[in-house]
């Protein structure tokens, strides 16, 4: 799936640390800002604006020096005024030039508060279509994905890359192009006042450019390391807080601390170096400056004596002068936020530019409401191609039938259903469902299709109705609360403070585990699919808690194809076929009866349990 923007990183360079060479980063920011094109007329007139009241400014000052105060002639459109304000209203004079300030100021007031709020509004909008569309992105990837790439750092790159390029959209960009406004409207004036003092400023600034940039390299270096730092630490204290129970269980507080502590002085360090260089930075330019200001004031200073230039020219050009350079010195101290935005930019590429590895077939159809016929034909599956899951499976599901699936530990259970709802992409091979090939369903249609009741529920921060009606948005509440009492769920539910407006907590830890299945099993009732996958459901509960749960279990599976993924063999022995997979392949196949008769892997397997349930028996009695 292609993505707006240019390439500039690839998702292996990203994971090995490279990084892309830039890209225009103009170019870049008029992509993302390209939706808002109204706004930007709105934001360059506002700009023009303020850059004419910016040369205007100094105008007044002029006047009062050389006309009021001195007695020199105006020039040009201005002429005649010498001829309304003579010596006697001097003063009308200086109070017309004082309201022209105030004017001046108040226009470029205006221009200003229209600029800056566009400007933040494209910024801000700007930061939320990013947002939105890694997120989307993110979405669409394959578990592939997630298992090579830390959540912290997915979530930096969300939060503060965007945050990044926010801020420099809604204020750098912005000076960048006021500066070069200005500086082209400035450069004419003071050609028209000394051309010869205007050629020391143009003749020094390409120097002063070529310095920054020797400059920018290693800056964006630094930059760089200071945000994968940055990742890194977020990393850490993601991991750590997430796993607060097991971190308090085993007594590691003082390990995760001290990983805290590794990567923050990592990220201290990287700051440090990036701040020397942009020190460096703001030295050098602001002597040259103050150099080349000081011949235009000592040469100036000559030609007033001398009568060739008037004292108030000479003070509009030091003014001129001063704002000439301000650009360059804004571009030193711009450096370390033009690195930061251009390594935001891309980082957030490397994530948008990452193929959705598990995407749909131009013309895939949504399947409707599907029977549940599944066939596995020669399915072969790799997570790492140098150590194969699954080499060659093929296995032939009829609609309504109860399949269990077992095997060794690592043998792949978990990855035949997985493959199922095109979690991930089969390597060889294909899965059918009702003799079609599911590459030509749309995610979406086909996923609808297949309901979930996994080892470890996973419930959302909200109320026990939202996350019934996870499974199904549309859902009423009727249709909640008569999948919660066919879950055994209701109960429970109404015992609580709120009911189904009780809310759950982070990941629902404040449920046990057997009310966490429940409220599962019902998302899965509310759902209403025609396959459905058990991935181990009761392998956490007490006996009286499995109890409840399987008598619920019944409910849903009634007349449904039922796909059970199991270690403990005693719940799958009444299925109708049992599959046993060992070293990559079928090895197995039939029902318990017939597998027991056959004395191979499943019998040995379930002897080894029989025999471990009935010592852990006598060892309780």
């Amino acid at each position: 799936m292609k993505v707006p923007f240019p390439d500039t990183n690839s998702p292996a360079d990203a994971a090995s640390g490279k990084h892309l060479p830039s890209k225009n980063l103009a170019k870049l920011a008029w992509i993302l800002v390209g939706s808002y094109k109204k706004w930007l007329v709105i934001i360059f007139i506002a700009m023009v604006v303020e850059t004419a009241v910016s040369l205007a400014t100094p105008w007044p000052l002029k006047i009062i020096i050389d006309n009021v105060i001195g007695h020199h002639k105006l020039h040009g459109w201005f002429g005649y005024m010498d001829d309304v304000f003579i010596n006697e209203n001097k003063m009308q004079f200086a109070a017309v030039a004082a309201v022209s300030l105030i004017l001046i100021a108040a226009v470029g007031s205006i221009a200003g508060y229209v600029n800056n709020y566009f400007t933040e509004s494209v910024a801000q909008n700007v930061a939320n279509d990013l947002r939105k569309k890694i997120y989307h992105h993110l979405q669409r990837l394959s578990l592939e994905y997630y298992d090579t790439h830390q959540t912290g750092k997915l979530l930096s790159t969300i939060t503060t890359d965007v945050s990044t390029i926010q801020d420099f959209a809604a204020s750098t960009l912005m000076n960048i192009v006021v500066d070069t406004l200005t500086i082209a409207g400035m450069l004419g004036i003071m050609f028209y006042l000394n051309a010869g003092f205007t050629l020391v400023a143009v003749g020094v600034t390409p120097f002063l450019l070529l310095f920054v940039n020797r400059f920018k390299k290693v800056m964006k270096k630094a930059t760089r390391e200071v945000r994968q730092d940055q990742s890194n630490m977020l990393a850490v204290l993601q991991q750590g807080l997430e796993s607060i129970r097991a971190v308090n269980a085993f007594g590691r507080q003082e390990l995760e601390e001290e990983r805290l502590k590794k990567v923050s002085l990592e990220t201290v360090g990287a700051a440090l170096k990036a701040r020397r260089v942009k020190s460096v930075l703001n030295p050098v330019i602001t002597i040259t400056v103050s150099v080349c200001t000081a011949i235009v004031i000592w040469k100036g200073t000559d030609l007033a004596l001398k009568g060739a230039m008037t004292v108030g020219a000479l003070t509009v050009f030091l003014w001129y002068l001063n704002k000439f350079f301000s650009p360059v010195q804004d571009l030193a101290k711009m450096t370390s936020t033009i690195a930061q935005a251009t390594v935001a930019l891309e980082r957030i590429q490397a994530i948008l530019d990452t193929e959705i590895m598990v995407s749909e077939k131009p013309g895939a159809v949504d399947p409707g409401r599907l029977s549940g016929n599944i066939v596995y034909e020669n399915v072969a599956f790799a997570y790492d191609h140098a150590s194969p899951v699954l080499k060659d499976i093929s296995i032939s599901i009829t609609n309504g039938q109860r399949i269990g699936i077992c095997g060794p530990t690592g043998c792949g259970k978990s990855t035949v259903v997985g493959l199922l709802a095109r979690f991930y992409d089969a390597n060889g091979g294909r899965i059918l469902i009702d003799g079609e090939d599911i590459t030509n369903f749309t995610l979406d249609g086909l996923r609808s299709q297949i309901g979930f009741v996994l080892q470890d529920t996973v419930l959302f921060y909200g109320s026990v109705r939202e996350n019934i009606a996870y499974g199904r948005p549309g859902a009423t509440d009727d249709e909640i609360i008569e999948a919660a009492k066919l879950a055994n769920a209701h109960e429970f539910i109404s015992k609580t403070p709120h009911g189904y407006d009780t809310l759950v907590g982070e990941r629902g830890l404040t449920l046990s585990g057997g009310q966490r299945q429940r409220i599962g099993i019902a998302r899965a009732i509310v759902r209403n699919s025609p396959i459905l996958v058990l991935d181990e459901p009761t392998a956490a509960l007490d006996v009286e808690a499995e109890k409840i749960v399987m008598e619920a279990l019944e409910q849903l599976m009634e007349g449904r194809t039922v796909i059970t993924i199991a270690h403990r063999l005693s719940t799958i022995s009444d299925c109708d076929k049992i599959i046993v997979l060992h070293d990559g392949y079928v090895a197995e196949e039939g029902t318990h009866d017939d597998l027991m008769d056959r004395g191979a892997i499943y019998a040995e397997l379930y002897k080894i349990q029989s025999r471990s349930k009935h010592a852990h028996h006598k060892i309780i009695s």
